[in-house]
């Protein structure tokens, strides 16, 4: 039995997956949890498969989470931050949660912090403002959680229902210049699973471009565009009326602008830094977009500070599992375990 022990920095899909697979080797894993709830934004994700699975990877989440929960080797402390930690090993840390304040020795650290979703309340969108303009995990949510798609003020099923994604990324004048690639694969499948719900629900999908999300994209994509209407452009504005909301946006087709009725509007929010004092604390190189610089693994491996998931950049559900399985494969061999 190894005596090694590892700190992990967040109980999303990248911590839980590190921990789980540090775990086979026999180290001894605590997970510092910030939020009240494990498994990171991916937990709130709902199955996006219809007739069968689209891959959408919202499982993961809770197959990693299981794992985890039932894992004597692993701890984990929800409601609880790093006050303290040495920025050498042995890592000293001093945590702190809403019943106490407690050390935590370790022989390795993994920062897997996750994002912070944008909050597109200064968006012109209506985001707070006009009830029936929600965000893509705010719609993840209502379907977990009902299983059906409702507007939010007189829950009946919307007849028409528009996607914008991008709010909050590849957006220059936020110099928020990335794309956040998991919106479009996501957006489209919750679609499409909505299509499937309500065959007469009309769905019109806002886009700059769609970024590829997987082996299938091409054959699943077609399949889409048969059943949503996809509109390459961006929404000016959103506004109420008394019949519902009112979508403005230039048609480059015919060179006019259009005003396009719906009941309800989606914001695919990007996804953005989650500012870590604890990364500061470590003496990790933070990028000029605010993410986490990739620590190189032969760096890495001297100091027994690792990083992984979204708090990198972002990710797919997936990329982010096999991130934190990556780098947990870097602390096993810097252990020597």
């Amino acid at each position: 039995m190894s005596d090694k022990k590892v700190l992990i920095i967040g109980a999303g899909v990248a911590g839980l997956s590190a921990a789980v697979a540090l775990s086979k080797n026999n180290v001894k894993i605590t997970i510092i949890e910030k939020s009240s709830f494990t498994g990171g934004h991916a937990a709130s994700f709902t199955c996006k498969a219809a007739e069968k699975c689209v891959k959408c990877g919202a499982c993961i989440a809770e197959d990693k989470l299981k794992k985890a929960k039932a894992d004597t080797n692993i701890r984990i402390f929800t409601n609880s931050v790093i006050k303290k930690i040495s920025a050498a090993p042995p890592f000293n840390a001093v945590v702190k949660n809403k019943a106490k304040q407690f050390d935590i020795t370790c022989n390795a650290v993994i920062m897997a912090t996750g994002f912070t979703l944008f909050n597109p309340i200064s968006k012109p969108y209506g985001y707070k403002k006009f009830d029936n303009v929600i965000t893509n995990f705010e719609l993840e949510k209502m379907i977990r959680e009902t299983n059906q798609i409702q507007k939010p003020t007189d829950k009946k099923i919307p007849n028409k229902i528009a996607f914008i994604q991008c709010v909050g990324s590849r957006d220059a004048s936020l110099n928020h210049l990335w794309c956040s690639k998991v919106c479009c694969g996501s957006a489209v499948r919750i679609a499409m699973l909505i299509k499937s719900k309500n065959p007469t629900t009309e769905i019109l999908f806002f886009y700059i471009d769609i970024q590829n999300f997987g082996k299938d994209f091409t054959s699943y994509y077609e399949q889409a565009k048969n059943n949503i209407k996809m509109i390459r452009a961006i929404p000016a504005d959103i506004f109420q009326t008394e019949q519902g909301l009112l979508i403005t946006y230039f048609d480059k087709k015919i060179d006019k602008p259009i005003e396009e009725p719906v009941d309800m509007a989606v914001l695919s929010v990007g996804i953005t830094p989650n500012k870590s004092e604890t990364a500061k604390m470590l003496n990790l190189k933070i990028e000029d977009t605010g993410f986490i610089n990739k620590p190189n693994i032969n760096e890495a491996i001297k100091s027994g500070i690792f990083a992984a998931g979204t708090a990198l950049g972002p990710m797919h559900i997936e990329e982010a599992a096999a991130s934190g399985a990556s780098a947990a494969l870097g602390v096993i061999k810097y252990l020597g375990v």
